[in-house]
Formats: structure tokens, C-alpha cells, sequence
């Protein structure tokens, strides 16, 4: 069954900006964060914790779907040491569910 990591259903990736930092600091290299080519960057919000949930952020709501694991690509672009840090730490896939204004600073929650 073909993966559907780059179809229609992942529109958003997120990664949290602890995770990117503290990979910088244990590699001893240079990472912004924007190297990991995710859309959103969050703080203080464990990711993983909102696989296989709707949750938001700002207005928009999005259905957490899985985890973005590190891929070659990923590593080929920056350093070869994040397919080992980044495992279970590449941030979270995700779908909208529906559109809404997103500012620096907005919250994210699971949906209720």
C-alpha cells in the first residue's frame, strides 16, 4: 500500500521549537528553524501527544494524523545526525479541517 506521506491528507507539519534547539546544541551545528521544513514551529506543546486528535491553532482546526519521522531527504538538506535525534522528535502531520487565521503567539489545544 503506497504511504500517503505526500498526499492530499498532510497539509500542515509542525515541530516543536525545543526539539530543533536541543538538536543544534547535543550535534554541535548550526540549525535554524526553519531548516526542518515545517509550517508551523510551536513551544511548550507536545506534538506527539496530538496524533489521532483534532486541535487547534489560532482559528484553524486540524486532525493530527502521524508523527513526521526523519527521512533521507531531510538529512541530505542539513545533517546526517537528525535521522537519529529527529526519531519520535520530526514534529506532527497533519489535515485541515477547517481554514482560519494563524498568528505568532496563538495557542494550540485539542479540540473540544
Amino acid at each position: 500500500m503506497p504511504t500517503l506521506q505526500f498526499g492530499p491528507e498532510y497539509q500542515v507539519t509542525l515541530i516543536e521549537i525545543e526539539n530543533i534547539e536541543a538538536f543544534a546544541k547535543t550535534a554541535s551545528v548550526f540549525f535554524t528553524n526553519d531548516m526542518p521544513r515545517r509550517n508551523l514551529v510551536t513551544w511548550g506543546v507536545p506534538l506527539n501527544d496530538l496524533c489521532g486528535k483534532r486541535f487547534k491553532v489560532g482559528n484553524a482546526t486540524f486532525d493530527g494524523l502521524e508523527l513526521c519521522e526523519p527521512c533521507a531527504l531531510f538529512a541530505s538538506r542539513t545533517h546526517r545526525d537528525v535521522l537519529k535525534y529527529f526519531l519520535r522528535r520530526g514534529g506532527l502531520r497533519a489535515r485541515i479541517v477547517m481554514g482560519g487565521e494563524i498568528n505568532v503567539g496563538d495557542t494550540v489545544g485539542v479540540d473540544s
